[in-house]
């Protein structure tokens, strides 16, 4: 398709009703709507469309639970009441993720209690569940894969972590398998695995220098935490594994569609670009691109020169202020309409093929369901 064709139009409606796509992935860089955009589809999904769905944000902020309706958001899916689903028959639940607690869920479902109590008092799994870089990003992975293997949801909506880059979701389960298959941790796992002296003792004794320079960095205690850590979590490394590429291969299957969420910013949308070519590499399908917050002018003409040529014209005749600043702001709006039209063609002459939809600003944030509604209908070209 040519640069200077207008991309082709996104229809998120029929994304929503088809029974094959069981996942909705809204990505994009931070401050760009995307967790009011996935919410808005996940109502959508389950009151236009009748479809039991479920939208999981991993947004700390306690807007999506305000608007829903619902006095707070947990781990765990909580059904929302109060929606229109009486004439389509679907459901909406919704639910954060607490990245510590799934975490813990997963060393319990794959672990003994002695094993598991083991695990939760070691200071490093401590550290790890709850801030290690790349950690939240991974575990969102494994609640959508759980939710998937559940097997309860006509449609699962994500609304992607916050992360410094939009990337951090796709990369985390290689980054994590990298890290578990690390040569110092396979070094600090042998002697585990020998059944022989103390962890620290052993791996001294083994790896001499190399471990005295470890010493030496991170001092011998976060080292013997390390040890014990990595011994603990022997038995689960190849579970980390195997679910990762299990969710990767979903990720990149027929049942899941991709929505890129920019705003026409030149950060948001140079990500937006990125993230599109890197679900190219990855082969995942990406069905199309939000760009909310546009601003559009009710007219075409005047043009903003026009505009303003006029307004200086009536302001030294006197005696028409209002219609001065109508004409001002008219200009204003125009002028911001251009400049958005350029940032975002940035995206659409690089990806002409991808569909698009544009939403209009709105007046104020979205903090109810009808808000939400509205933004669903915006998105959905209706």
């Amino acid at each position: 398709m040519p640069a200077d064709q207008p991309a082709p139009p996104l229809d998120v409606d029929q994304i929503l009703a088809d029974s094959g796509v069981r996942i909705v992935v809204c990505c994009g860089s931070g401050g760009v709507g995307k967790t009011t955009t996935a919410a808005a589809l996940a109502l959508r999904a389950a009151e236009v469309h009748g479809r039991r769905t479920v939208v999981l944000t991993i947004d700390p902020a306690r807007r999506l639970a305000q608007s829903l309706g619902l006095t707070e958001l947990d781990n765990t899916p909580r059904q929302v009441k109060g929606i229109d689903v009486e004439a389509s028959g679907g459901e909406l639940h919704a639910m954060m993720l607490d990245m510590k607690r799934t975490f813990d869920d997963v060393v319990l479902a794959h672990s003994d209690p002695v094993k598991a109590a083991e695990i939760f008092a070691n200071p490093f799994y401590q550290a790890m569940s709850s801030t290690f870089a790349g950690t939240q990003e991974y575990m969102a992975m494994e609640k959508l894969g759980q939710l998937h293997a559940r097997g309860e949801w006509d449609l699962i909506v994500v609304d992607t972590p916050p992360s410094r880059s939009a990337l951090d979701f796709l990369d985390a389960p290689a980054r994590l398998s990298r890290f578990l298959d690390g040569r110092m941790l396979r070094l600090l796992l042998a002697p585990a695995r020998s059944g022989g002296r103390s962890m620290f003792s052993l791996v001294t004794a083994s790896f001499g220098m190399f471990s005295r320079a470890v010493q030496k960095v991170l001092g011998a205690q976060l080292l013997t935490d390390l040890s014990g850590f990595v011994a603990a979590l022997d038995s689960m490394f190849g579970g980390f594994r195997q679910r990762a590429e299990q969710t990767y291969r979903i990720l990149q299957a027929r049942e899941t569609a991709f929505l890129l969420v920019a705003a026409p910013e030149p950060d948001a949308v140079r990500e937006a670009a990125y993230f599109a070519g890197r679900l190219g590499e990855e082969r995942m399908p990406l069905a199309g691109l939000v760009m909310n917050r546009v601003h559009r002018t009710v007219v075409d003409e005047p043009t903003a020169q026009e505009s303003l040529a006029a307004a200086d014209r009536l302001a030294e005749l006197g005696g028409h202020e209002t219609t001065v600043e109508t004409l001002r702001v008219h200009a204003a709006l125009a002028q911001q309409a251009a400049r958005e039209q350029r940032v975002a063609a940035a995206f659409t002459d690089a990806y002409p093929q991808v569909p698009t939809v544009a939403v209009t600003a709105q007046p104020a944030d979205v903090h109810d369901v009808d808000g939400l509604r509205t933004i669903g209908a915006a998105i959905s070209r209706s």
